[in-house]
């Protein structure tokens, strides 16, 4: 039994409630890992007061089905739960949770930072940071695209 679950949305999320639903009934899992990205409120010096995300309807959910896949034929994971919210948020405000479930904390962990390593350098999503001097849009991180590339070593 494995579960997939893949959530895009504006509304803030529950930590507690979505690794119990997800564990709920799967007596094999033995480990859980999670991740919660957070919106800081200084980027590369500079201050943000406000952080809007966008995404492609439809692309995105597709992508993040393709790179769960990917997850599930490198490791031996029980569940996966992607949420991802979109919108304007504020400093401390939640931007992302993924979990991984598996009978082993090992493959958990890989999966999971696999997983949001995809969501930090190829996941259709685009964020705008407000700052005192204005708005820009984000560029990727050449540190995230490294990290994305030791998982095309293995």
């Amino acid at each position: 039994m494995t579960k997939s679950l893949i959530r895009i949305q504006e509304a803030d999320f529950d930590l507690t409630t979505e690794v119990a639903a997800l564990r709920k009934g799967d007596l094999q899992v033995g480990a859980v890992v999670t991740f919660v990205g957070t919106v800081r409120d200084m980027n590369e010096g500079n201050q943000v007061t406000e952080m809007t995300l966008e995404h492609y309807p439809g692309m995105t959910e597709k992508a993040l089905e393709d790179i769960i896949s990917q997850a599930k034929a490198c490791w031996e994971i029980r569940g996966t739960l992607v949420i991802h919210r979109i919108g304007p948020l504020l400093p401390e405000d939640q931007i992302v949770l993924v979990v991984v479930t598996s009978a082993h904390r090992g493959e958990a962990f890989a999966a999971c930072e696999f997983i949001m390593d995809y969501l930090k350098t190829a996941a259709p999503f685009w964020k705008k940071e407000d700052t005192p001097e204005g708005s820009k849009w984000v560029d990727a991180r050449v540190t995230d695209d490294v990290a994305m590339a030791r998982w095309n070593q293995k």
